[in-house]
């Protein structure tokens, strides 16, 4: 079995959203000061690779505790939009991108699309020109009934809370997993490891995204 890493490093004061706040990776002790080191996190929820759960758009949707959480783990299919190379900045990404791939979305999968933009991480760029969702191409996803969507891209659209609302509402509830990295290592078809931290009553977590392949 080899384990594919598909998550970026947290590091101090790297780029996010603009209205996000900034993490913080601080030395709080050291192994010289006082016999060990210990370090002190403050960042958002949905720092880096991460996922969402309901909570993040709706005041009554399902907080991390709350979701199966074999949800998070599971087969997996990537649907790669852009085989070989990347996507352009800004491009839309609509139905029929994804209707060319529709065997795999079916009830209950896990699809991981990708399209290239984790060479963009950390840079402004990554935030304000990635590759988009259209809402007309969510809603398509979302009437597939999907269990989990993954992407390289920091969230799925521009117009980030539409998205949202159709990705998460209830009876769709698609844990949507953002920010994966080094996707063109995998086939198309592997094991999903993405475990969120168990944080009471709240909206994502950061995940250490891995693929479990078959060698």
């Amino acid at each position: 079995m080899k384990i594919i890493d598909l998550s970026h490093p947290l590091e101090h004061d790297q780029l996010n959203f603009p209205f996000d706040p900034k993490i913080s990776v601080l030395v709080h002790n050291t192994v010289s000061s006082i016999g060990y080191n210990m370090t002190q996190i403050s960042m958002a929820t949905h720092q880096g690779t991460h996922l969402d759960a309901p909570f993040h758009f709706y005041d009554d949707g399902k907080t991390i505790e709350q979701m199966d959480i074999n949800h998070f783990i599971g087969e997996a299919h990537l649907v790669d939009l852009a085989p070989g190379g990347h996507l352009e900045a800004s491009t839309s990404l609509t139905i029929e991108m994804f209707k060319a791939h529709a065997d795999v979305f079916k009830p209950g999968a896990r699809i991981i699309y990708r399209t290239g933009w984790d060479r963009m991480f950390g840079t402004p760029e990554f935030f304000s020109e990635f590759p988009t969702l259209d809402l007309d191409a969510a809603q398509w996803i979302a009437d597939r009934g999907i269990r989990m969507l993954g992407m390289d891209t920091p969230t799925p659209s521009v117009a980030w809370k539409e998205c949202h609302l159709i990705l998460l509402k209830e009876g769709v509830e698609i844990v949507i997993v953002e920010g994966l990295t080094s996707l063109e290592k995998v086939p198309s078809v592997f094991t999903f490891v993405g475990l969120p931290l168990k944080i009471a009553g709240r909206d994502g977590s950061p995940i250490r995204a891995v693929a479990l392949v078959d060698e």
